[in-house]
């Protein structure tokens, strides 16, 4: 326990106060000052003081009530305890140096609350994530020790770094509420996104502490490197449906026709009847109105290779193309015309990535294959033998065709990779 003066217990007297801040003493005090708020303010242990000149001597002779004659002296601190008790001073040696001053720190009690709070801050951020769907996905207890010995939660005050570790787990929870990362079941602004974790829309900005632990657990999920750059960020953030900005990316379509009254959706018509293709971001996303009439059928490709041939022959039914990749601007763009109404047939590459995508558009979507079977890839896969077109090979690993469980054995057995551009004069027959 700390020992310390009570309130009426009197100041030392004039003279011993100034016995005990001689200059001789003041390296024992210091001394001892050192070895107490090591020791939990606890006299034990002893301390040796060298190079002791004559005034330390004499000093030290006078306080001890023994002759000290060396250039060197040990003192136990549990007898300099019990001599000053004794002595003039009458209080131990705790409470003479809290006399002197300044007070003591019990260095040992500071270190176990400062773990203490450091082991809470874990304890928080895992209570936290057993109350999510993280819980059951298996990159998160990797996420989290990463994040326990990266060091930068370390450097915070444990207030700051519980706030922003919880507010990391809230939003990966977000972000990924089923067990596979590929099958995000909602798009979001970046701005959107860190206010519903923050209440600021600027709380994922880069170079933020919670942005960094959000793309760190991204990564991780996608099992991809983290980001070291601006741009590598943001296709990070894409990844999982995140937009970093509603101006940059866009979503690329053709002969979209909406009947809302606004100049905005006057000039998807006009576009349209002109044969013109459309890029659209989500910025006008979130004000266009796009209902369609009743039971549009909505055809979906992968590669804008097909838009450019449906713009150049004047094709007239409506198309979204992916670019490759469900980026938040195209599943935002998607799900308004879902709820619209619409109906979606989807068409992408014969290769392992395509049949990926695929299976997120069909399933989220309730697309229907357009083109893609099993029959559609033979199909395909002679009729660029018989005209000797060149093929690659199919490489990486296998997937599963959700709406089709022939099409991954057939792809396996061919062995080669189809492009959307195989199929383009059949694609163009579809589209009226």
């Amino acid at each position: 326990m700390r020992e310390t003066r009570p309130a009426d217990e009197p100041a030392l007297n004039a003279d011993t106060l100034a016995f005990l801040t001689r200059p001789g003493l003041t390296r024992l005090w210091a001394a001892a000052r050192t070895r107490l708020e090591r020791n939990g303010l606890q006299p034990s242990g002893r301390i040796t003081l060298d190079h002791l000149d004559a005034s330390e001597r004499e000093a030290l002779s006078l306080l001890l009530s023994r002759r000290t004659t060396g250039q060197s002296a040990t003192i136990r601190l549990p007898d300099l305890d019990t001599h000053l008790r004794a002595s003039a001073v009458g209080r131990g040696l705790a409470a003479t140096l809290e006399q002197l001053g300044p007070p003591l720190t019990d260095r040992r009690a500071v270190r176990d609350a400062a773990a203490a709070e450091r082991a809470g801050v874990w304890s928080a951020a895992r209570t936290e994530l057993e109350t999510t769907p993280l819980s059951a996905q298996p990159w998160t207890a990797q996420w989290l020790e990463e994040t326990r010995r990266g060091g930068a939660l370390a450097r915070q005050d444990p207030h700051t770094a519980t706030t922003a570790v919880i507010q990391a787990i809230r939003t990966l929870a977000t972000l990924f509420p089923g067990t596979d990362p590929h099958r995000n079941t909602a798009s979001w602004g970046r701005g959107e996104l860190a206010t519903a974790a923050t209440g600021s829309a600027h709380g994922l900005d880069d170079g933020t502490l919670l942005s960094r632990l959000v793309l760190r657990g991204i990564a991780l999920a996608h099992d991809t490197e983290f980001p070291l750059d601006a741009p590598a960020r943001r296709a990070l953030w894409r990844t999982a449906s995140v937009t970093p900005d509603e101006v940059s990316s866009t979503v690329l379509t053709h002969g979209l026709r909406p009947t809302g009254g606004t100049w905005r959706e006057a000039a998807l018509r006009e576009r349209a009847d002109h044969h013109l293709e459309t890029h659209v971001t989500l910025r006008e996303l979130r004000t266009l109105s796009l209902e369609m009439p009743p039971g549009t059928r909505i055809h979906v490709c992968e590669n804008p290779r097909v838009v450019e041939a449906a713009a150049d022959t004047g094709r007239t039914a409506p198309l979204v193309c992916t670019s490759g990749s469900a980026t938040t601007v195209v599943l935002t763009l998607l799900d308004t015309l879902a709820a619209a109404g619409c109906t979606f047939a989807y068409h992408g590459d014969f290769d392992w990535p395509g049949i990926a995508l695929a299976n997120r558009i069909t399933q989220r979507y309730d697309a229907e294959p357009w083109r893609m079977r099993a029959a559609d890839y033979e199909y395909l896969a002679i009729r660029a033998q018989v005209r000797d077109t060149p093929t690659i090979p199919l490489t990486g690993p296998q997937g599963e065709a959700a709406w089709d469980p022939e099409l991954a054995p057939t792809m396996t057995a061919v062995g080669i990779a189809l492009h959307e551009e195989a199929a383009l004069d059949l694609l163009l027959e579809d589209l009226g």
